[in-house]
Parts: C-alpha cells; sequence; structure tokens
C-alpha cells in the first residue's frame, strides 16, 4: 500500500475513518459536547476544546465546492488516466465539512471517467465506495442526476 501514490497515511486519529468507508460508510466525528462535526479527524473538538466525541453516519450526499483537472497530470503515475478530476465536496450535513476524491462516472470506474466539461460547482453529488489504493476502499463521487 506504501508504494501506491494515493495510498493515505493512516493515523490514530483518522483511522475509523477508513474502517468504516471499508464498510460504503461515509461517517466523521462529531463533538459529543457541543454537536458539532469536525474534519479532518482530531482529538480535540476545534469550537469548544472537548475530547468527548464520537464517528456520526453521513447521508454521502454533498456538492461540488471547488474542483481542478490537471494539466499536466499532478502525479506522473496517472499519466495514463488524464485528464483526471480532484473535486472538493462540501458535506450535505455541514457545508464547512468538505472532502477531497474524485468524481467518476461509476465506482469501479477509472478516474477519467468523467468528462470534465460535465464538472460543474455546486453540482449534487453522492459518495460511492471503491478500492482506492491496494486494499484501500474510499469514497468517490458520482453525480447525483448524469
Amino acid at each position: 500500500m506504501a508504494d501506491h501514490p494515493l495510498a493515505p497515511v493512516v493515523d490514530e486519529d483518522g483511522a475509523p475513518f477508513w474502517e468504516y468507508a471499508a464498510r460504503g460508510e461515509l461517517r466523521v466525528p462529531a463533538c459529543l459536547s457541543c454537536g458539532r462535526l469536525r474534519f479532518p479527524p482530531r482529538p480535540c473538538c476545534p469550537h469548544c476544546q472537548s475530547f468527548d466525541g464520537e464517528w456520526r453516519r453521513m447521508s454521502g450526499r454533498g456538492r461540488i465546492w471547488s474542483y481542478v483537472v490537471p494539466h499536466p497530470p499532478l502525479l506522473p503515475a496517472y499519466a495514463e488516466q488524464a485528464p483526471y478530476n480532484a473535486v472538493i465536496v462540501e458535506l450535505a450535513e455541514d457545508p464547512l465539512i468538505r472532502l477531497v476524491g474524485n468524481l467518476v462516472a461509476a465506482p469501479d470506474a477509472p478516474l477519467n471517467s468523467m468528462d470534465p466539461s460535465r464538472i460543474r460547482i455546486g453540482a449534487p453529488v453522492r459518495a460511492a465506495f471503491a478500492e482506492i489504493a491496494p486494499g484501500v476502499t474510499g469514497p468517490r463521487w458520482l453525480l447525483e442526476r448524469p
């Protein structure tokens, strides 16, 4: 896994994110004191400084907040898949929670499966789960109205 360009670096705070993703669930940490979501995962709530938290299941729905189609590819290992995209998705539950990923035509489709001309800021998307690196399942994004 470590040799793969997009393999995540899993730390103690973020490990549950990947464990839930392997089960097809999008979860983010929430503070038990103030109720606010926090991402990226960290032990202390940035809003009230509480250490009490839980992982809450999200709907998997959101909107594209921003995106890029790199030319040339940012990662040489992905040159054959260019043009591909990288999107930032704001979650429906809290637009301040943003996840980075790829917009694809189907969960297991290649990174270049979405025509870049179809990507729009504000487009509604939903999470789908697929292997994003050897042995690692993570969220990818599908247009709600393809």
